[in-house]
């Protein structure tokens, strides 16, 4: 019977189904940091519907409970945070439009899919037999019959609908995508010669940073000119600008000292002391290892004191002080070869019927296959591997590590049983249980109560203007940052922990200092210096970049007419230059030897013929002129196989491109940055 609690695991799969539309975003924070009060801040607008918080904090609780994921892991936060944004966009974007175009699933479609006719994938995932992969119609109505009775199954069946009806939608949107993909005759041709024929010649050029940059007036009117004629490269998120400081904290002298003290002290004891395993649990830096590892697997230092029974350490490594001393020994293989059965930990009485058939003779390989649970060793009769010794920790390390080849165990943990078969043992090697305690070199609550201080001191001095934070920032001896944070990003670049900063800085105007903030383990405060909500980046900010494709663009009118010539030889003369050879460009090649990296190039030489000079070509980094001398006919692609090529290619580059292309064209908001 499917219950709710396997239906919640699977719908960790179920939320894929939204194709597409996963693409990393913000965290959400607790409800309880919004501070209510009965107010409802809006957090973005979508497909021109306002999205309040409390519309958006309901439909991600539900999608963390479907999913089971942990709010408390930051990437599982991030991603929660964003499927919970791109299920509120086809909620309002992509159902309404397939609604217009009349994507609709109709009553018969659904029962065929939860029938198990047409068998969605959703469906499949939350209904399949895990022993056998099909599909399975019993399951289903089972939960029907417990979603009558129960709410919280009723509201699950509801989802699971709601999730199967988009993604036939989302299919039937993709089969009118791809319908409307043909590859022409010439295309086809095209690809055949650019899979089938190599190039080779001769070249000459003239790079443009050979040409210097004074020759050349760049006005004001150039950049505006080029700006208006390619604006929509200048296309942009809104923005956030921070001026930042690092109060770094680092450990200082006396807490070097301190430390190597209190390490002394502490490994005295440790190297004495009987009760070993009590004395390191009852140090917060201690550590008792759950498996067992052989000399080969420890550093010939820690192998040479430890094998012997002695202590090893206190020393100082990588940073950390460590010692170590060994709690228990075995003679144990140290590889061993098993295959298992994976049972539920409810299912005593079958595992203590199979272990005893298993030990009579029975195929253990066919019980794997019709028994276990576990699906990915299942289908290959149970073998997991041959697996060092040390991987096995726990109750596995102690009913292995004393078996031989052929003896089946059983083994109880977690909430699964396990009957586990040695088929292979490597030779015996003396393998032990280590415990040990770690000192990491770090900062004193002393010292980082004084660098805390400090930045302190600095955010009080700091605020005013951006004159005044980079005085304040002079005085304390830390250098400004300049961080540019677009909509959607929850991380600066370079800057551990920095979810507060970015969620504040979208609450903060221009000229604010922020509060000290925590980074790693450092200190961090911020100036917001700039809001950019501007749907294209101002000129004045891409003035540099334009200024450089402005230049290029005059030196290319520059070096052209310096050509002259009808001849290869008499160009490069012109230019100043030599002739050189290219040889195997092919349309897929993404370099010229010489040029280097020039699409364009590559382009011209594979679609001439041979014997001629070639006009200019306007390179990434050059202008060139070329001669194709030979041209090479391989047999590797046919047409046929060609015009396969490129529709499969075009189709899926067209249905990659689709919900983006739609969700632009939505108006789409996103505010929760302000707020999480």
């Amino acid at each position: 019977m499917a219950s709710l609690n396997t239906l919640r695991t699977k719908f960790g799969i179920v939320l894929s189904i939204i194709i597409a539309l996963a693409l990393l975003a913000f965290i959400l924070s607790l409800k309880t940091e919004m501070g209510f009060s009965g107010n409802d801040p809006r957090v973005g607008v979508i497909g021109g519907e306002k999205i309040n918080y409390s519309e958006y904090y309901d439909e991600y609780e539900k999608i963390k409970s479907q999913s089971g994921a942990q709010e408390g892991d930051e990437q599982q936060s991030a991603m929660l945070a964003n499927a919970t944004w791109q299920s509120l966009i086809a909620r309002y974007v992509l159902t309404p439009g397939f609604e217009r175009l009349g994507l609709r699933v109709t009553e018969p479609e659904r029962m065929a899919m939860a029938g198990g006719k047409q068998p969605s994938q959703t469906f499949f995932n939350a209904f399949a037999d895990p022993r056998t992969g099909a599909y399975n119609v019993a399951a289903v109505s089972d939960f029907l019959a417990q979603a009558e009775a129960n709410p919280q199954a009723a509201q699950a069946w509801a989802q699971l609908n709601e999730q199967a009806r988009m993604e036939r939608e989302m299919q039937k949107f993709f089969g009118l995508v791809r319908g409307g993909v043909y590859v022409n005759a010439l295309e086809v041709a095209r690809g055949v010669e650019a899979a089938n024929d190599t190039y080779a010649g001769k070249w000459a050029g003239k790079k443009y940073s050979e040409v210097p940059d004074s020759l050349f007036n760049v006005s004001d009117s150039d950049l505006r000119a080029y700006y208006n004629s390619h604006k929509d490269l200048f296309r942009q998120l809104p923005s956030r600008t921070i001026s930042y400081v690092v109060f770094e904290v680092a450990p200082t002298d006396d807490d070097l000292l301190n430390l190597e003290k209190k390490v002394t002290e502490v490994g005295k004891e440790f190297a004495v002391t009987e009760e070993l395993k009590s004395f390191v649990r009852g140090n917060r830096n201690g550590k008792v290892a759950d498996n067992y590892v052989s000399a080969a697997q420890l550093s010939e230092e820690e192998a040479e004191a430890l094998m012997a029974g002695k202590t090893y350490g206190p020393v100082l490594k990588n940073n950390e002080w460590t010692m170590a001393r060994v709690l228990s020994s075995k003679m144990a293989p140290n590889t061993i070869g098993v295959r298992h059965i994976v049972l539920p930990y409810t299912e005593e009485k079958l595992a203590d019927s199979l272990l005893t058939a298993l030990r009579g003779g029975a195929d253990f390989a066919a019980a794997a296959a019709q028994y276990s649970v576990y699906d990915a060793t299942a289908a290959n009769g149970g073998e997991v591997g041959e697996l060092p010794f040390s991987t096995f920790t726990g109750e596995f390390a102690e009913a292995l590590g004393d078996a031989r080849q052929g003896d089946i165990v059983k083994i109880a943990s977690g909430d699964a049983i396990q009957l586990m078969q040695v088929y292979r043992t490597g030779k015996p090697v003396k393998q032990v249980q280590v415990a040990s305690i770690t000192y990491p070199v770090e900062a004193s609550a002393e010292t980082r109560r004084t660098v805390h201080n400090e930045a302190g001191s600095f955010m009080v001095n700091a605020k005013g203007s951006a004159e005044t934070f980079a005085e304040a920032a002079s005085t304390a001896a830390v250098t400004p940052r300049v961080a540019v944070i677009p909509q959607g990003e929850r991380t600066i670049r370079g800057l551990e922990d920095s979810r507060d900063i970015t969620r504040w800085a979208y609450g903060a105007e221009p000229g604010d200092v922020s509060e000290i903030f925590p980074a790693g383990k450092d200190y961090v405060v911020a100036m917001l210096t700039e809001i950019d909500d501007d749907e294209y980046a101002s000129v004045e900010k891409m003035s540099a970049q334009i200024r450089a494709q402005v230049l290029r663009d005059k030196k290319y009118d520059y070096i052209v007419g310096q050509l002259s010539g009808s001849s290869l030889a008499e160009q490069a003369a012109s230019l100043g230059t030599e002739v050189a050879d290219f040889k195997d460009v092919t349309f897929s090649s993404f370099y010229v030897d010489g040029p280097g990296f020039e699409p364009r190039l590559v382009g011209a030489i594979t679609s001439s013929d041979k014997g001629a000079v070639s006009a200019p070509v306007k390179g990434m980094s050059g202008v060139y002129v070329f001669e194709v001398e030979d041209v090479q006919t391989a047999d590797k692609q046919t047409a046929e196989g060609e015009k396969v090529r490129a529709q499969a290619m075009n189709e899926s580059m067209a249905q990659q491109f689709a919900i983006p292309a739609v969700q632009q064209m939505a108006e789409i908001q996103d505010l929760r940055g302000k707020y999480f």
